[in-house]
């Protein structure tokens, strides 16, 4: 089984999952600040080896996972960017198997949405982030050293995709750009072919997504492919926040608030109906 990190000791179930793909550990302020209040499981995804890395691969762990940990209730799944559109494909793989889905900063599900959020992650960059991208390529390229330059890009976009950080250390966690590109071609391949989101029909539990307004992922468009088959979501939309809620300066304590208070309603064990 790949590995997991627990935190906390009491309250409801949840499972957090990172994004990336292939961003093993960055979700972990995320799941160290829910475990103030609920018993969190941190799955650290599956990296790149020598089976070829699919949406089916990450959901059959995730199912494993699961499957090791349940008692009874069902759990709630947070997910990030990537780890967002994997805890809808659990979902849409095994209905019954979640009480609750929270979408933080979820991936694009079209090629309109990709292409919008390149264009505004381009309108975005200033002088420091485009030097620092050149400099990435110059520099990672020759040796290659793939892993290095995704992570090296994934700091250099931070403050883009941000609002207003945080001091201190971010925690992106380290990065198999392997398995990033493994697991999003697939990704893309299944949307291109329809499966997703049409599979997202057969999800029953409530979704809420949690959208930063300043993040360039275009969450008005993200929800309006998700609304026809996503039957019970909601959509709150974060003031002065991008794509990392727990990191930003402004929205860090509203963030949590919402996504705490609508967790120990929807999920089971969470005190909620």
């Amino acid at each position: 089984m790949i590995a997991v990190r627990e935190h906390g000791a009491s309250g409801a179930q949840l499972v957090v999952l990172h994004g990336g793909p292939g961003a093993p550990g960055s979700a972990a302020p995320l799941a160290r600040e829910l475990g103030r209040w609920f018993r969190v499981l941190e799955p650290l995804q599956r990296g790149s080896g020598v089976e070829p890395l699919t949406v089916a691969r990450h959901v059959a762990d995730l199912n494993e996972v699961i499957g090791a940990q349940r008692e009874g209730a069902r759990p709630s799944l947070v997910g990030h960017s990537w780890g967002a559109m994997l805890a809808l494909a659990y979902a849409a793989a095994h209905p019954d198997s979640a009480s609750a889905i929270v979408l933080v900063g979820c991936g694009t599900f079209d090629r309109a949405s990709r292409e919008r959020l390149r264009i505004d992650r381009e309108a975005r960059m200033d002088v420091a982030p485009r030097r620092d991208l050149a400099r990435i390529d110059r520099e990672l390229s020759q040796p290659p050293d793939s892993n290095a330059r995704l992570r090296a890009f994934a700091e250099s976009t931070l403050p883009v995709d941000s609002c207003e950080l945080i001091a201190g250390d971010h925690e992106l966690g380290t990065c198999d750009a392997r398995a990033f590109e493994e697991t999003w071609t697939d990704m893309v391949r299944l949307q291109a072919e329809g499966l997703y989101p049409a599979a997202f029909a057969a999800i029953g539990a409530p979704v809420l997504m949690l959208h930063g307004r300043e993040d360039p992922h275009p969450g008005a468009m993200i929800r309006a492919s998700l609304q026809p088959f996503v039957r019970r979501l909601e959509y709150c939309e974060l003031a002065r926040c991008g794509h990392y809620p727990w990191l930003e300066t402004h929205a860090r304590g509203p963030f949590f608030a919402t996504l705490r208070a609508w967790l120990e309603r929807e999920s089971d064990g969470g005190g909620g109906a």
